[in-house]
């Protein structure tokens, strides 16, 4: 394996339509797990959905909610929340922008994301886009549900 370096703005990027995701490392630049930082806007994020993947979140600097199976964690700079795989989730954000790093440990939530980056136009804005979603997140094995925060 190689050593691989990203430095801060490098990255490929993945409109995700609900934030700007700069993979900082892939499954193949690590060998396994995949690195993301995420730009997202003020308001909701994707609906409440459960992943097949584990994920967990770093804070860098806004503030979030986060949605774990109902029950709601605030997040600032600094703060941490490991998200296991299947369990249903969501995140809003409350500053004007939020960044915070997605660590996941496999490829899975990348290929996600790289499909919704190809596939989804370009033009759709959220919320119109979540219908575009359902076919490739059934490909992908993301279910969408209610969360009762």
């Amino acid at each position: 394996m190689t050593i691989h370096f990203s430095t801060a703005g490098e990255g490929p990027e993945l409109d995700t339509k609900d934030a700007i995701v700069t993979v900082k490392a892939s499954a193949a630049d690590t060998g396994g797990y995949e690195l993301f930082e995420v730009d997202a806007s003020r308001g909701p994020a994707v609906p409440p959905h459960a992943d097949p993947w584990a994920k967990g979140f770093y804070v860098l600097h806004g503030r979030i909610t986060v949605c774990l199976d109902g029950e709601l964690h605030d997040l600032g700079p600094g703060a941490f929340v490991h998200i296991p795989a299947g369990i249903p989730n969501t995140f809003t954000v409350h500053t004007p922008h939020a960044k915070f790093l997605v660590l996941t440990p496999d490829d899975a939530m990348g290929e996600f994301f790289r499909e919704i980056d190809r596939s989804v136009p370009a033009n759709a804005l959220w919320p119109a886009a979540v219908p575009l979603l359902g076919d490739i997140a059934a490909r992908h094995g993301v279910t969408f549900g209610e969360l009762v925060p």
